[in-house]
């Protein structure tokens, strides 16, 4: 089973780094392009010839003809090939699509990221319109989006799902942060892993992870900027005018399915207040995913005042433009935090993104409710308070 994705890398020119977490399906995007060239680093042949000896990679390369398309897989784990596709760029008139699953070792490393002469682009899993008619919300907080796990439960096989989605932490611990030697105590590392799962969409108190971990505070904000260099999560910072003053960030995992896998949850249904932070995770991914595929200059933000807490905060280049609560009730916003909000920002668009309601409803506060996928539409509209 196959999904159209939004980002068709064929319709871009010219070079372009391409990142996204294991399992999100950049291999299988890369083959459709019919490269004259294609590079696979996670083949130990490969791997060992190009790092024994770099330079026939250049050989490779001088055999092209001009304009051919180059792509180099896993580019990551010999970050030297790099200067070679900048040769390639500037002297061979070259294409190259570089992809990987972290970036971390380039930028840690002091690799060629060649000065603007690619663009710089991320594959997510799927978001709810890729995946299409298929798509079940309960589906997608069980058990996320990733393409072959979406595959397997539309074709039934929910056991098999369970099975892909516990063999994911594994994998990423043995090909992620062990083989690039990301970190040196593994063990350590697992502690943490589980401790940041369970706090997944919820804010972030470093001394308490460290101590729930064992490991200390600056070890815990370092594995943090592992898991977020290796794409499986990122923080959400309270919005501030002042960057001195953003504290207490949230953190959300990149897909709800290996988050529960991480927290050992998969095989019983999500309880309610479980559901509660999936469905906050899965809107948050959601945003980010459509944000970067249309291309909106958008940052999203959590805003907090006192007790008085709002989920997402979208900011365009001008300032604020709209705003997003989460709900999987029939709760609504609290009179103090609708209040506080106005203060803050007057006339703003505040909505609540509802996993349950199928229309939309104003309340008697002025506050719209929509159902989540139009409530994506709206953040997608170029005035959402049409939408």
């Amino acid at each position: 089973m196959t999904f159209e994705r939004t980002l068709h890398l064929g319709k871009i020119a010219g070079s372009l780094f391409l990142f996204g977490p294991r399992m999100t399906g950049k291999t299988y995007l890369l083959r459709q392009l019919q490269p004259a060239l294609f590079i696979d680093l996670l083949v130990p042949e490969t791997d060992l010839s190009f790092s024994r000896s770099p330079v026939i990679f250049w050989e490779k390369l001088q055999a092209l003809d001009r304009d051919s398309l180059v792509i180099v897989d896993e580019v990551q784990r010999i970050p030297v090939l790099l200067d070679y596709v900048q040769k390639g760029i500037e002297e061979l008139g070259l294409k190259f699509i570089l992809s990987g699953s972290s970036a971390r070792k380039l930028k840690r490393g002091g690799a060629n990221l060649l000065g603007g002469r690619a663009l710089d682009l991320r594959l997510y899993p799927l978001t709810c319109f890729e995946v299409g008619k298929g798509f079940k919300l309960d589906m997608a907080l069980s058990y996320g989006a990733l393409p072959r796990v979406v595959a397997t439960f539309l074709e039934g096989k929910e056991d098999d799902v369970r099975r892909q989605l516990t063999a994911y932490g594994t994998i990423y611990i043995k090909e992620e942060v062990q083989a690039e030697a990301l970190t040196r105590n593994i063990g350590a590392f697992q502690r943490f892993l589980s401790v940041a799962a369970q706090m997944n969409s919820q804010t972030i108190e470093f001394a308490s992870v460290a101590r729930d971990s064992s490991v200390p505070m600056s070890t815990v904000k370092e594995y943090f900027s592992i898991l977020e260099d290796t794409l499986v999560g990122d923080f959400l910072w309270p919005w501030d005018r002042s960057e001195r003053k953003k504290a207490r960030p949230k953190f959300y995992f990149f897909d709800c399915g290996v988050v529960r896998s991480l927290q050992n949850r998969l095989v019983d249904p999500p309880t309610p207040q479980e559901k509660g932070f999936l469905f906050e995770t899965f809107f948050y991914n959601e945003l980010k995913r459509l944000r970067d595929y249309h291309e909106k200059p958008y940052s999203l933000s959590f805003w907090r005042e006192g007790n008085c807490e709002v989920d997402f905060l979208v900011t365009g280049p001008h300032g604020p433009i709209m705003a997003f609560e989460c709900k999987t009730s029939s709760e609504t916003i609290t009179a103090d935090t609708l209040s506080a909000f106005h203060r803050r920002f007057p006339q703003l668009p505040l909505f609540i993104a509802s996993a349950q309601d199928a229309h939309p409803r104003k309340l008697n506060n002025g506050v719209v409710v929509l159902p989540w996928q139009q409530a994506l539409t709206t953040f997608l509209t170029d005035n959402p308070r049409l939408a």
